[in-house]
């Protein structure tokens, strides 16, 4: 992938019921290339979610069960931007998703948590006057090393609110 813009290619996973909103910045080429939310192999997110809920995943349709079950929707900030890579510091000419569009739209919603700072940079910029609790959850990228696996599997099921088993 060159520096062209690029749009986002999934729709948002959201259900009538979800309570919590997982916000990431924009896919990365792995998950452009797999066409899905975190398809990176080494990225952490899904064993992470595993974990964290006692569900087991192995494949796409599972991934959104999980999801369902456990009350959390899955989006990105960006909508469309410029990059050279996967790295979130190589993001330019960004344009968000409407965030408060689908906050309106699934009212359940009562938490919003960003997997990396660039997520949570660029929602406090463009809806930091939406009133909606926020939290920030380790990167689970394999480029983020500041926490082990189970230092990120204790953070997501406190900051999720979410117990084994769910």
């Amino acid at each position: 992938m060159s520096s062209e813009n690029l749009e986002h290619p999934f729709d948002p996973i959201v259900f009538r019921d979800t309570e919590i909103l997982v916000l990431g910045s924009f896919p990365s080429i792995q998950s452009f290339e797999n066409n899905f939310y975190y398809g990176h192999p080494r990225n952490q997110f899904w064993k992470i979610m595993e974990a964290v809920t006692g569900y087991p995943i192995n494949n796409r349709d599972q991934k959104i069960w999980l999801l369902k079950e456990a009350k959390v929707g899955l989006w990105d900030m960006v909508a469309s931007c410029q990059r050279d890579n996967s790295s979130d510091s190589c993001l330019e000419e960004v344009k968000p998703n409407d965030i408060e569009a689908l906050l309106e739209k699934f009212p359940k919603i009562k938490k919003v948590c960003f997997t990396g700072k660039k997520a949570e940079t660029l929602f406090r910029k463009y809806f930091s006057h939406l009133s909606v609790e926020t939290c920030y959850l380790p990167s689970p990228s394999p480029a983020y090393q500041a926490m082990d696996f189970e230092q990120k599997v204790l953070q997501y099921r406190e900051k999720l609110g979410c117990e084994e088993g769910v």
